[in-house]
């Protein structure tokens, strides 16, 4: 885009010349905001954080800004809409000269054009409208009528450029044709070997030829100017059909004509290349990585082990000239190793980096005579070996000028050209191969760097290497964020690999640990998802050439692609690790070999802070947890207490539990009751037996007839018989008639009936209701063994009542039915009471099968039963049990 190249060189001088005025805000803002139009925003934010400099020394930001603006025009979506609101722009902000008179005659053109007369830019095809000559031209070769040639000289035209700016340029000297992309600079590896400047090779063409040199000092050149109006003479060998009266067909004939050497009149000049050092990696074949806020587009380049090779084959081609290729498997890092090295051997080299398919045979006539280094950058080289690109014979004519040719290669398409003819230059070549895959002393590199990118890759990726990691982060996290729609439950399960993996469990991951989190994200969407099986399958399947978003971990085992978790971390839009998979991930970690505990707890722990720091009251408790699990328990106490006072009852329950296994019961009653009034029942129970303790404590202390009763009424049937008679007969002995029922009950229990009779009846007759039931039970006559049979029965066939099972069978066993005992007694054991076990094993003791006995014995010792322990002799002799 020619013209696009003439109005960046006049932008940058605007921007020049405005530097250390009043005007100067403006215009940095007005040229700020165009370049935020073509979507270039990091250009727009640079230029509004450029401040005043010395208005004397305009040359230095005029250099940086004009291949800025060319790059933007190069590559704005409507490059002609672009141009000419960035022309508008310069007539608005610094308004120019009248265009000067067109220039002296040039020379007839060639057969194949050589160069345009110095200050002109010429384009293919030229409209009819604005073919004006210059003053006295001279002849211009004639052209074929289907294919127009060269326009008159005297002119700037671009491809499609509006006729209303169409206007003669100055003439001021020899314009050098601009490379078309010129962009930011990239990291310079440090490297010392010198590489000697190569001497200017011979020029064929004649000293006089006019030459290209430094653009004058001086106001902004004029824009290209509306040439006069009035009719378009012919000029040169043309032959006019306008005025003709045509009853036939037309056949046109070119005279070729051969007035000077060939030019590469679409190639861009060399001292328009930009330097190694000021190529922008993306631009030039790098693939992005993910942003992160505040840093470069990309991390700092990590020294690979393949450096050395490349470096020496570097420095060998710019000493002598040759083609140096980078070879390895796509997302290896070939393009970033290549540029950054090169930045590094020539910092100064100027660089061509020509389209895929660009004819590269004018190279040579270019480069002739042109001084320092040059490098023609061949990103995947098999785009360029077709016809008019690189061969053997061009690759020689750019050898003899010490010119460096720099590629990459994917393997796969070294292995398809290396046999045909277009792949004869490979055997000219230095090879470099570049794995994909890094080493130990490669990762540790990485992991040294502070992007946290970089330190991410380094533990997160697998054989696919750190740069693929980089490269594939931000196209795998879009082919799993864009994929609900079509496959929900795939989604779900690459998502509980995702969060398990932020969760710390590094590795395999169970399917069902998997398929069990994915539920717990809901139901998935969509009116027929897919099966398990199914959705498991789309999430393998490899993508982009490199990974799945699910690895295959062996026979129902799975983990998530390392970028995938890299990516998660920092994709605010994606929802954070529930409080409860946080708890999962800990048992799995501490259930399940090879996991790191201490990582998940630590991840875990720095996930609850955050939350508390974000207003989460009850994460306090799970953070309580966590430390008491790790076995910190100052610290556990300190979060239980934080949680409790912001009103977790789960908090003040677990602390007072704690209080009261530690004697401290007075310290834990407030907790427990905060528990037990927001519905904890294990709370309420605690709460109540330390009030119980501590009324116990006060009653006997009051030493007073009716707190003498209440203390029996409570230590009733508890461990201390004793205790209780002595509060009994404590309370009688100061005539305190209320505890007659009390007392009654006592000699009931002690089998004392007659004693038993007399108090209750005292109770009774003293209005004692509950007495009166007792004492009417006591005289009337016992139920026969067939109707407590019945009672047992109908309980335990139920199901409401597990230990009438062992009960039934005591009493069928009174009755002499020890088949219908035996089953009671089994089917009280399947139902968890221990007693139906110790009670089948002493029935078997009894009749005479030891063995049997003792393996029924066993198996009500294992659930604890005291009897059963005693009867194998688990325990020391003690007291009797109730004889069987």
């Amino acid at each position: 885009m020619r013209l696009g190249t003439d109005l960046a060189g006049v932008g940058a001088e605007v921007l020049a010349a405005a530097l250390g005025t009043e005007e100067w805000v403006r215009v940095r803002e007005r040229f700020a905001r165009w370049f935020a139009d073509q979507r270039a925003s990091s250009y727009a934010r640079e230029l509004l954080n450029t401040g005043k400099t010395d208005p004397g020394s305009p040359e230095p930001l005029e250099a940086v800004w004009a291949p800025r603006l060319r790059t933007t025009l190069v590559h704005a979506a409507d490059k002609n809409a672009a141009a000419r609101q960035l022309r508008d722009l310069i007539h608005a902000l610094a308004p120019l000269p009248e265009p000067l008179p067109a220039p002296a005659p040039a020379p007839a053109l060639a057969e194949e054009p050589g160069p345009a007369p110095v200050g002109y830019l010429v384009e293919d095809a030229w409209p009819d409208s604005v073919r004006q000559p210059a003053e006295n031209p001279g002849p211009a070769p004639a052209r074929h009528l289907e294919e127009p040639g060269p326009a008159p000289v005297g002119y700037l035209v671009e491809d499609a450029w509006p006729d209303s700016v169409r206007q003669p340029a100055e003439n001021p000297g020899p314009a050098p044709v601009r490379h078309p992309v010129e962009v930011p600079e990239i990291e310079a590896v440090p490297y010392q070997r010198e590489i000697p400047e190569p001497r200017p090779a011979p020029d064929p063409r004649s000293e006089s030829e006019p030459r290209s040199g430094p653009r004058p000092e001086g106001p902004p050149r004029a824009l290209p100017a509306l040439p006069p109006e009035g009719p378009e003479p012919v000029v040169g060998d043309h032959v006019d059909f306008r005025q003709a009266d045509i009853h036939g067909p037309v056949i046109g004939v070119q005279i070729q004509h051969a007035y000077g050497p060939r030019s590469p009149i679409g190639l861009p000049g060399p001292d328009e290349w930009p330097t190694a050092t000021a190529l922008e990696p993306l631009a030039h074949g790098v693939r992005p990585a993910r942003r992160t806020e505040g840093g470069p587009p990309l991390p700092p380049y990590v020294p690979r082990d393949a450096d050395e090779a490349l470096l020496s084959a570097l420095a060998s081609a710019a000493a002598d000239g040759g083609l140096v290729v980078v070879l390895g498997e796509p997302f290896a890092g070939k393009s970033r190793t290549a540029l950054a090295l090169l930045a590094a051997v020539l910092p100064t080299a100027r660089v061509y980096a020509p389209d895929a398919g660009a004819d590269l045979r004018g190279l040579p006539d270019l480069l002739r005579g042109a001084a320092g280094h040059h490098v023609l950058w061949l990103d995947d080289l098999d785009g360029h070996l077709g016809d008019g690109g690189l061969e053997p014979r061009l690759l020689a004519r750019l050898a003899g000028l010490r010119a460096v040719v720099l590629a990459t290669l994917r393997e796969d398409a070294y292995d398809e050209y290396r046999q045909t003819p277009r792949g004869r230059v490979l055997d000219l070549a230095q090879m470099v191969e570049l794995p994909r895959e890094w080493t130990d002393a490669e990762r540790a590199r990485a992991a040294e760097q502070a992007d946290p990118r970089l330190r991410e890759a380094a533990g997160l990726s697998g054989p696919e290497g750190i740069a693929t990691h980089l490269a594939v982060e931000p196209r795998l996290w879009a082919d799993f964020r864009r994929s609900r729609r079509k496959h929900p439950r795939g989604q779900a399960l690459v998502r509980a690999a995702i969060d398990l993996a932020r969760c710390g469990l590094r590795g395999p991951l169970s399917q069902d640990l998997l398929v069990e989190v994915a539920e717990g994200y809901g139901p998935p969407g969509g009116t027929e998802p897919e099966t398990v099986e199914e959705a498991l399958e789309w999430a393998a399947r490899e993508r982009h050439g490199v990974l799945p978003l699910l690895r295959r971990e062996g026979p129902r085992a799975w983990s998530a692609a390392g970028p995938l978790v890299s990516a998660a971390r920092y994709d605010e839009k994606f929802p954070p690790v529930r409080d409860a998979l946080w708890s999962r991930a800990l048992d799995v970690a501490r259930t399940e070999k090879g996991y790191d505990v201490e990582l998940v707890a630590t991840l875990a722990g720095a996930a609850f802070e955050r939350a508390v720091d974000g207003g989460d009251r009850p994460v306090m408790y799970r953070l309580g947890l966590l430390e008491e699990s790790l076995g910190h328990h100052e610290e556990a106490e300190s979060w239980f207490l934080r949680a409790a006072e912001a009103g977790v009852p789960e908090a003040a329950g677990h602390m007072g539990r704690l209080l009261v296994e530690r004697g401290r019961s007075e310290e834990a009653e407030p907790l427990l009751e905060q528990a037990a009034q927001a519905g904890d029942r294990d709370a309420a129970t605690l709460l109540a037996e330390a009030l119980m303790g501590r009324a116990e404590r006060w009653l006997l202390a009051a030493q007073r007839p009716r707190g003498a009763r209440l203390l029996a009424d409570m230590r009733f049937c508890v461990a201390d018989p004793e205790l209780t008679w002595d509060r009994y007969d404590f309370a009688a002995s100061r005539g305190y008639p209320d505890v007659a029922r009390g007392l009654g009950m006592h000699h009931l229990v002690t089998n004392e009936r007659v004693l038993a009779e007399v108090w209750l009846e005292r109770a009774a007759h003293a209005g004692d209701k509950t007495a009166a039931g007792i004492l009417r039970g006591l005289q009337a006559a016992q139920p026969p063994l067939s109707e407590v049979e019945e009672y047992f029965a109908h309980f335990a066939e139920s199901g409401d009542y597990p230990l009438d099972f062992a009960h039934h069978g005591v009493v069928l066993e009174r009755m002499d039915r020890m088949e219908g005992a035996v089953e009671q007694y089994r089917a009280a054991y399947e139902s968890g009471d221990p007693y139906g076990a110790y009670r089948l094993g002493a029935l078997l003791d009894r009749q005479g099968k030891p063995e049997e006995a003792r393996e029924w014995y066993r198996r009500a010792a294992d659930q604890g039963h005291h009897a059963a322990r005693k009867a194998l002799g688990e325990l020391p002799d003690g007291p009797d049990t109730v004889k069987e």
